[in-house]
């Protein structure tokens, strides 16, 4: 088939790639000029294992091309996809803004039948505003679809070339059939509806995601109090089939650009239709509260934190992106810098785009390597699970620390791995781990 997706952001980057993998003609749309230039050489803008070779693949083969001329590429196209953000307002509702330009860009373009797919995560509703705003402006015929993305990032390339499941929700049957056509050569899991439950699908999707990890994060800080290993709970309620063991993992809390930005959002619909969605909200706050617990165990270590140095592994708000939109960081760091912390900053991959928020921070020193970060620092705070901290030597890091407390956000390290060095060390619900070292309360008493 031949398609068009606009926007090459995350999903419409990776979306369109993955799609002329399996062999359809497909035209990325993007109005960055900059952008497309970047593309047309093969400069990824995203890191995303497994991508730029995908692009590499399918430009030389004639499958995937990019550009600038959306015109053109709708009325080559049989299938147009929506790919722009939809970023939070003030109020938590998301920006329908790019959204609704594009199809007015859309239904300006069209020369003939096409159906508009919206993969952009958007409240309930907005692909009927879509269909008014194409109908008003073009006398062609088309129909509209919703088939929400699960990708993600860090394997997104992954889930959308093997995704759980594909959902399209649409009225049209013409639609749904050729729907049903594309996506096959990716699932059998492949689940018509009504447009509206397709967008309720996304939002209740990860809402529930987010509602696992702020529920296992709040175990974990019980765990803290009473001597569990809030891992050992997770693993045994993860034999429930009923509850499944992903997305237990306790640590410092979600990030990124769907789970707070859907979660308000779910909020703000919900509060439009008079309804307090009272779950989410205390979800979206022990979010919020959990990457604190960073400073407040570092005040337990260091007595306070004014002119002592901590470093920071991991940026980023997941391993393997480059993508650091809310990540637990971002509040950390600036509370460090706040309470008169120096800090020592590295991640592998992310460091570039967190500069970004910090430029004008002299206190944050950016480190090339993960013991440069660590060197003479009175504390070390893991953030990020990046497989380079996971696989560190822990005997290398005691000796280069000026003081040898190792705040372990992600619970990385094991009883194994610490038993031979002297850190007063911290995790997530594991309190057992914090009594190994006879030297955990010395640092505080110095």
């Amino acid at each position: 088939m031949k398609l068009t997706f606009i926007g090459t952001g995350y999903v419409g980057l990776v979306s369109g790639v993955c799609f002329s993998e399996i062999g359809n003609q497909v035209t990325c749309v993007d109005k960055d000029f900059d952008k497309i230039e970047k593309l047309k050489k093969g400069e990824v803008p995203i890191y995303e294992p497994g991508l730029q070779e995908l692009i590499f693949k399918n430009t030389e083969l004639g499958r995937l091309s990019f550009t600038t001329n959306l015109t053109r590429s709708v009325q080559e196209s049989d299938v147009v996809f929506i790919c722009v953000g939809t970023p939070s307002l003030p109020s938590g509702e998301a920006n329908l803004e790019y959204v609704e330009q594009v199809a007015q860009d859309i239904a300006l373009a069209m020369n003939g039948y096409k159906i508009v797919v919206t993969k952009s995560t958007v409240p309930v509703g907005t692909n009927d505003k879509i269909k008014k705003i194409i109908s008003q402006l073009s006398p062609h015929p088309f129909d509209i679809v919703s088939t929400p993305e699960f990708l993600r990032e860090g394997s997104a390339v992954k889930d959308t070339l093997h995704p759980d499941r594909v959902i399209i929700g649409t009225a049209s049957e013409r639609a749904a059939a050729t729907m049903v056509e594309l996506h096959k050569p990716l699932t059998e899991e492949i689940m018509v509806t009504e447009v509206r439950s397709a967008e309720m699908i996304k939002y209740a999707s990860n809402a529930f995601l987010a509602t696992k990890i702020s529920f296992i994060n709040e175990i974990a800080n019980i765990c803290e109090k009473v001597g569990a290993d809030v891992t050992h709970v997770a693993q045994g309620m993860g034999y429930d089939k009923r509850i499944g063991s992903s997305f237990l993992q306790a640590g410092i809390g979600y990030g990124g650009s769907c789970f707070p930005k859907d979660t308000h959002a779910l909020i703000q619909i919900a509060g439009n239709v008079d309804y307090e969605f009272k779950l989410l909200k205390s979800v979206v706050e022990v979010n919020n509260d959990q990457r604190f617990n960073i400073i407040s165990k570092l005040n337990h270590s260091l007595g306070n934190l004014q002119g002592k140095t901590v470093g920071i592994w991991g940026l980023a708000f997941k391993p393997n992106t480059d993508d650091v939109r809310e990540a637990p960081a971002l509040d950390i760091i600036k509370t460090l810098l706040q309470e008169g912390a120096v800090v020592k900053a590295y991640d592998p991959i992310a460091t570039p785009n967190f500069r970004r928020f910090f430029r004008d921070e002299s206190d944050v020193e950016w480190c090339e390597t993960a013991m440069e970060a660590a060197e003479s620092s009175d504390a070390l705070c893991l953030l990020t699970d990046w497989s380079e901290f996971k696989e560190v030597d822990l005997k290398e890091l005691n000796g280069v620390m000026k003081q040898p407390v190792l705040i372990d956000g992600r619970n990385v390290y094991s009883r194994e791995q610490l038993s031979d060095t002297t850190f007063q060390y911290y995790s997530i619900g594991r309190p057992e781990l914090e009594s190994l070292s006879p030297f955990r309360n010395s640092v505080a008493s110095d």
